[in-house]
């Protein structure tokens, strides 16, 4: 941050000891007051009538009243002279709880600013030459790319007719948590407009791991939501009177990778005849690979319809600017709570005790692991199935250039085995706050015991990062990969586990070598534009284009 400088000149004040002025003699005193030039008469006549003043000179009292009128002027001059634009007093150690509260920050938030980080001239002036000109901030080229979302003639055509009928229903039920969530209302939203029927409102489950009853209105905003897709899929809030008796058609598992063709053709003349269509377990069933129009309306409902309700959406713009009023900072998501251990078959890396906690929850409950139940550890661990740990997040960030000033967002759940198992990153990257830590009191309180409602702050923050970084795959990582593609490829980084795990396990490769192999392995994994037709099945939503971003040489329309 700049700090603007006043061009008026300031005086400085230099105080001398007692003690040295009484080391001068009375001679050398009165060589500094007279001129080296002959003395004229009227100069002696002067010094003689002044001589009742030569008693103040040669008194200890004269010198030490004028050092403390001198030192009480200098320190008025201080209290007057400050610049209104630092968030900070120049002595951050001074700093009441009260006047940190004013300016944003809580008196949990004390470590940002400890050890003398002060926002100051040469602070500001050491960052620029140091940490923010950091190698690891530097963005990626876009190429030019930007949101393009031009639907055909053909479906413009079509959506006058679908929003203006009132005959079809779409009922659905959501489940997992806020990711999962708001993957599958992006299908919801496809599959209405796929048969031709206004969407109800969807219907988020009771999460059974956190009991959150959260509904769609608690975490997104429903009007915003309504009025984004008014030209694509009618969207109400309950059934009319006119459907509320009918017993919708229930469809309780739609398979894989479900076609527009299978849909129409399952479902669209019982819809006809029912009026309501009830749909489940959506997670990931839908088809990737769709035609165009249908791309882009997910692009669509996933980058812009699906905004955050207000509460949320002003707290986590709250929480963005706090990391953000020192410099850049860096959002990790870290996936090292008990559940995704025992759910990937893997082990933490923190002690025989804790893989014994996670072998034993695994016995008794197999169905957990997600899939590749005949891997051993070590063999997931070499596939690049498994979380990255503290200790590997650290060596990663620090191959990858990471300045050890960096300050870092960390979002996820609470890691087995508390906050020990965070010291090999924290005694790295000393700078490193959650939401907890940057909230003011009270600030967290209507969002407490809300599970999907905390993971959407985190959201807010870790999208608006300068570099973001997953510690494992999964539904927030690839939902934040593709909203900073949409915004313009914004710094992401995505770990090359499966090859760089080889390298983690060689503990007699040098680290300047290590760091070497590390740079080597993500010089394409940075975040650069990639085209999802490179991959069949790859999600828009994570790789949006071509579908629904364009370079600077072809037209663009926004939303």
């Amino acid at each position: 941050m700049a700090v603007s400088k006043s061009n008026k000149k300031k005086v400085s004040y230099i105080s001398v000891p007692s003690q040295i002025i009484n080391s001068i003699s009375s001679t050398s005193l009165e060589s500094l007051l007279l001129s080296p030039k002959k003395k004229s008469q009227s100069s002696a006549q002067f010094f003689s009538s002044s001589s009742k003043f030569r008693f103040l000179w040669k008194n200890p009292r004269f010198w030490l009243f004028l050092i403390l009128v001198f030192g009480f002027l200098g320190m008025l001059k201080m209290f007057f002279n400050f610049d209104p634009l630092i968030p900070f007093a120049q002595n951050p150690c001074s700093i009441s709880q009260e006047k940190m509260a004013l300016n944003g920050f809580s008196s949990s938030q004390l470590s940002v600013v400890r050890n003398g980080e002060k926002i100051s001239e040469n602070v500001v002036e050491n960052e620029e030459n140091g940490d923010e000109k950091s190698v690891f901030w530097k963005q990626p080229d876009g190429l030019g790319y930007r949101p393009c979302l031009q639907f055909t003639n053909e479906y413009k055509r079509a959506s006058s007719v679908i929003v203006k009928d009132r005959t079809k229903y779409l009922m659905v039920v959501v489940a997992g948590g806020m990711n999962q969530q708001r993957n599958q209302i992006v299908d919801a939203v496809v599959i209405a407009r796929i048969l031709g029927a206004a969407l109800v409102v969807p219907i988020l489950q009771v999460n059974v791991i956190w009991g959150d009853e959260s509904e769609f209105s608690d975490i997104f905003d429903l009007e915003h939501f309504k009025k984004v897709l008014e030209n694509d899929v009618r969207i109400v809030s309950s059934l009319p009177s006119t459907h509320v008796m009918t017993r919708p058609l229930e469809e309780k598992r739609t398979p894989l990778h479900a076609t527009p063709e299978w849909i129409r053709s399952r479902y669209s003349r019982r819809i006809r005849r029912e009026g309501v269509l009830l749909l489940r377990s959506l997670d990931s069933r839908l088809s990737k690979d769709l035609p165009s129009d249908l791309q882009k309306l997910r692009c669509k409902v996933a980058f812009h319809a699906l905004r955050f309700a207000p509460p949320i959406l002003e707290l986590g713009n709250k929480l963005t600017e706090r990391m953000r009023s020192k410099g850049p900072y860096l959002a990790l998501h870290l996936r090292m709570e008990k559940d995704v251990w025992v759910r990937t078959g893997c082990l933490p890396g923190l002690s025989h005790e804790y893989d014994e906690i996670i072998n034993n929850e695994r016995k008794q409950r197999p169905e957990l692991l997600t899939s590749r139940s005949n891997m051993t550890y070590h063999e997931r661990k070499l596939a690049g199935l498994c979380p990255l740990n503290a200790l590997e997040v650290a060596r990663l960030l620090k191959a990858l250039g990471a300045p050890k000033t960096a300050r870092i967002f960390w979002a996820g759940g609470s890691p087995l085995g508390g906050k020990e198992a965070l010291q090999p990153l924290t005694r790295e990257f000393p700078h490193f706050y959650n939401k907890e830590d940057l909230a003011l009191p009270g600030e967290l309180e209507p969002f407490e015991k809300k599970a999907s409602l905390m993971a959407a702050i985190d959201y807010i923050v870790s999208e608006n990062s300068d570099v973001f970084m997953p510690s494992h795959g999964g539904n927030m990582g690839h939902a934040i990969q593709g909203h900073r593609a949409y915004a313009g490829h914004k710094k992401t980084i995505t770990p090359n586990k499966r090859q760089m795990f080889s390298h983690f396990m060689n503990s007699s490769l040098p680290e300047t070598e290590f760091s070497k192999i590390i740079l080597g392995l993500h010089r394409e994994s940075l975040g650069q534009p990639e085209l999802r037709s490179s991959k069949a099945g790859r999600d828009v939503t994570k790789y949006p284009i071509p579908e629904c971003m364009c370079n600077k040489r072809q037209p663009h329309s926004s939303v």
